[in-house]
């Protein structure tokens, strides 16, 4: 056999292979469970097969509006099996464990995509994704873009000194804010804010007497956490609320919880953002402040 023939059957094979790779691909029926797996499968273009995801996947909308097996962390085998599934894809903290092994244990490929809780894992988590989804030239060109943004974040000037709260529920009239371990926390210290609640830890309700302590010059709060308060107006009535900087300046920012706080594809777009959202607060407010102690000035001079 000469070499141009063994060279032929050798592409032939591959193509071959690379076909029926293709279409048994096509014809699975995956489940994914983990809101920053589904934005990446969406990014990624391997979003065809998905059937079924949790409770935790809101965006894109055409995969929100997929049926659901559940809460994320409190999955049962019955009802990921109503789907039939061929291949879950699962974020490390998909749960619990048992369940897990029962799906296994009838015959369902799962595929856990675990990385740490940080954002210099993203791009490891993206390009994990890329791998088992035959998407890896797609994954590796996604996770040097978000890397690069977040490199550009890193490269800003740092900010004047600025405490933030991250409010992310409410319950009453205690809201629940953000402390270190958490990716609000993570999130603030990207965009160079300091939490003003980093001495607790995880989310936490904080009281009147707390708030007014700690002083936060400016509130961060998800969309849904506002609603839940009653929104803007009823945010600023909160107990010691008006005694901080933030209630007497009225400094709010919403967010896309969901988006920022991921640590999927979206979230180095949405740091940036959040970045020239607290630049513009804080213009704003010194420009305000400056316009207040010009017309003080004038109001005394003879």
């Amino acid at each position: 056999m000469n070499a141009t023939r063994l060279i032929r059957r050798s592409l032939a094979a591959l193509l071959m292979g690379w076909l029926t790779t293709g279409a048994a691909l096509a014809s699975e029926r995956w489940v994914v469970l983990g809101g920053d797996i589904a934005e990446t499968l969406a990014y990624l273009g391997a979003d065809i097969n998905v059937i079924a995801r949790d409770d935790t996947v809101v965006y894109p909308p055409a995969m929100a509006a997929l049926p659901s097996v559940g809460y994320l962390r409190q999955l049962s085998a019955e009802s990921v099996l109503s789907v039939k599934p061929d291949l879950i894809l699962a974020a490390g903290h998909a749960g619990p464990k048992e369940v897990l092994e029962q799906l296994a244990a009838v015959g369902v490929s799962i595929e856990i995509i675990s990385t740490p809780p940080t954002l210099e894992a993203i791009g490891d988590k993206v390009r994990a994704v890329g791998q088992l989804t035959n998407r890896r030239k797609e994954g590796d060109v996604l996770a040097d873009t978000l890397n690069d943004k977040l490199a550009q974040l890193a490269n800003l000037p740092a900010l004047p000194p600025t405490r933030a709260i991250f409010i992310m529920q409410h319950s009453g009239l205690t809201p629940r804010a953000a402390g270190s371990d958490t990716a609000a926390h993570t999130a603030l210290e990207a965009v160079g804010l300091e939490n003003a609640f980093a001495e607790m830890q995880g989310y936490r309700s904080v009281g009147a007497e707390a708030l007014a302590k700690k002083a936060p010059d400016i509130v961060i709060v998800s969309e849904r956490g506002l609603a839940a308060i009653g929104g803007e107006a009823a945010l600023w009535q909160l107990p010691s609320m008006a005694l901080t900087p933030a209630g007497r300046h009225r400094q709010l920012i919403t967010i896309d919880d969901q988006a920022l706080l991921g640590f999927g594809p979206r979230t180095p777009d949405q740091l940036l953002t959040l970045r020239q959202d607290v630049e513009a607060l804080l213009s704003t407010s010194m420009n305000a402040q400056t316009h207040s102690a010009r017309a003080t000035t004038a109001q005394v001079s003879p």
